[in-house]
């Protein structure tokens, strides 16, 4: 049980490590295109979240490759097993059951999911610190005035999360971002 602890427990930092990288340089960026004005702030805002949602999507898929080479490294699955599909529905916390890792590996699932879950939530408030950011464009404010209202923003974080997770982590979603 130690040994699939300190497994799930490497590769997780590893992806936090990734995924810190990665928040980092989309805060700093959206920090950058907030001191710009725009002169079509509808415009600046679609390509910022578009491109924002994207990268974040790129990372969960870096992610979940890390996953699926180290369950190749450690054979925990059955021989001929897709990994990546394994390690997606893992990651996602989808849990389909038509894999299961073998006996000495069972942890691995739910600490990959768990992996996820926290990807997932820190992404989710990544994207609305982003959007929060991107609203503060001079300009921006006054076309979108409704989203700029950080309760608003607590809100609409809270609804993905209960539409997306389920309602649980939802209201977590919701209250973290109520902090930041």
């Amino acid at each position: 049980m130690l040994r699939q602890i300190l497994m799930g427990g490497s590769i997780s930092v590893c992806n936090i490590v990734i995924h810190a990288l990665v928040m980092t340089a989309v805060v700093r960026s959206s920090q950058a295109t907030a001191v710009k004005a725009a002169s079509r702030p509808n415009l600046l805002l679609i390509a910022v979240m578009v491109a924002t949602v994207s990268i974040l999507m790129a990372a969960h898929v870096c992610e979940v490759i890390v996953w699926s080479l180290a369950y190749g490294l450690v054979d925990a699955v059955p021989v001929g097993t897709n990994l990546l599909y394994f390690a997606f529905v893992n990651y996602t916390t989808l849990g389909y059951g038509d894999v299961v890792p073998l006996d000495r590996w069972q942890l691995l699932g739910p600490i990959t999911a768990m992996n996820g879950v926290l990807m997932f939530g820190w992404s989710t408030a990544v994207i609305f610190e982003v959007l929060r950011k991107t609203m503060a464009v001079k300009g921006s404010a006054k076309h979108l005035c409704f989203a700029s209202r950080p309760d608003f923003v607590v809100a609409m974080a809270t609804l993905l999360g209960v539409l997306g997770s389920g309602l649980l982590r939802g209201v977590m979603i919701g209250a973290a971002i109520s902090l930041v």
